[in-house]
């Protein structure tokens, strides 16, 4: 295997062709990719800062992800051409975001969920969707803190509370984020509505 391609557990694996894609090629470790696609990601948040109409389209989660990724991947902001160890067939991604997208607002609209329950089922739809080849948690995760934002709703911490204050450590947060994902999978919010203010 690739080292480029040694993901932690539940990460999304990338096939050949999606890691001939990767424009610095000094990279060789997932360690350096690591730091590279974070210092691009920090980029993205800044471009996304204020941001507030419009949010709710495919273009839109295209631009994003493209914002993020951009300085590493040249397929930075499109969709996956192949299937993965999660997600719906990429055939139906344009679909399903759609889906995702009138939902939300109906939940909004509606008042159907608190701020949080939308958040937690908005990410969560939007991992289990995967419509990009690699960063989809990162792009979920967000995106979501984008759609809070621009509703003037406070962002998630992600887990990270705990994380800060020394009671578990970085792979405890993963797991539990993990944990957390599989029981909304089965309709059970409730772990994934703690994580994401915890």
């Amino acid at each position: 295997m690739n080292p480029l391609n040694e993901q932690p557990d539940g990460a999304t694996p990338l096939d050949p062709n999606e890691l001939e894609g990767l424009i610095p090629k000094y990279i060789s470790t997932r360690g350096e990719l690591n730091i590279l696609e974070q210092e691009n990601i920090l980029e993205g948040e800044a471009w996304v800062k204020g941001k507030k109409k419009d949010l709710l389209n495919e273009a839109f989660f295209r631009r994003l992800h493209k914002e993020m990724f951009k300085n590493v991947w040249k397929w930075a902001g499109e969709f996956r051409k192949t299937g993965k160890n999660i997600g719906v067939p990429r055939e139906q991604i344009s679909t399903e975001l759609k889906k995702l997208c009138d939902d939300v607002q109906y939940w909004i609209e509606n008042k159907i969920y608190s701020w949080d329950e939308i958040g937690a089922r908005f990410h969560h739809r939007l991992v289990f969707i995967h419509p990009f080849p690699n960063g989809n948690g990162r792009f979920a995760r967000l995106m979501t803190d984008v759609l809070l934002e621009s509703n003037e709703q406070k962002s998630f911490t992600w887990g990270l509370a705990g994380l800060e204050r020394g009671e578990i450590d970085a792979d405890d947060v993963r797991k539990n984020y993990l944990a957390a994902l599989r029981d909304a999978d089965n309709k059970n919010f409730e772990k994934l509505m703690e994580f994401v203010r915890g």
